[in-house]
């Protein structure tokens, strides 16, 4: 027995497709929709037309963008000789926040993930060979999260970097601020004592 007309519960499936909306919270969101005024609705559906129209990856460094090149890469001041290698597109946004790196980024658009049937294959990895390899890079630094698939993806793109005889490093990892050490893991802790710095 169908509960709901069809194109209500056509929305609510659409809905429960996006990462991290299950069924009762799709729901929620087609109601909502439908609760909506006929123009902001139409403003919701274009605005979702439009972003996929209109953004696109950075021919650089395969952040989004609207442009011919992102923000990032276009900025004159940045220093084009360090790149920040992440994750995904929100990582970047993550680490412009510390307002600490003044570099550029290469995002990966995924990491190695072979529970998840990904692999070097599917992430960016090659437009980062490509940009190390025209020489004007003197270091590129690892910052993808500290869990399985973020460190074995560090590892297999340094391993790649290696003969291009450029500096790879990897963000220091640690305890958080407020936290306290009884509570912080073996692995935490090690990395902590690893990336000490003189006081």
């Amino acid at each position: 027995m169908q509960f709901f007309p069809a194109a209500l519960q056509n929305l609510a499936d659409q809905f429960a497709r996006l990462p991290g909306i299950g069924g009762k919270t799709a729901q929620r969101l087609a109601f909502h929709v439908l609760s909506l005024p006929l123009e902001d609705a139409q403003e919701f559906a274009d605005a979702i037309v439009d972003a996929k129209r209109s953004v696109k990856c950075c021919p650089q460094c395969q952040n989004l963008t609207d442009r011919e090149l992102c923000p990032i890469c276009d900025d004159d001041t940045r220093d084009k000789s360090l790149i920040c290698v992440v994750a995904e597109p929100r990582d970047v946004i993550a680490m412009e926040r510390s307002r600490e790196f003044k570099g550029v980024y290469h995002v990966l658009h995924g990491v190695i993930s072979p529970m998840n049937h990904v692999t070097q294959n599917d992430i960016r990895v090659m437009e980062l060979l490509n940009r190390v390899a025209k020489g004007d890079v003197r270091e590129v630094i690892m910052a993808t999260n500290p869990d399985t698939e973020g460190e074995s993806t560090a590892m297999y793109i340094s391993r790649l970097l290696r003969p291009l005889e450029v500096r790879v490093t990897r963000l220091a990892y640690g305890i958080p601020v407020g936290s306290q050490l009884e509570y912080a893991d073996e692995v935490t802790l090690s990395r902590a004592l690893a990336g000490r710095q003189d006081m």
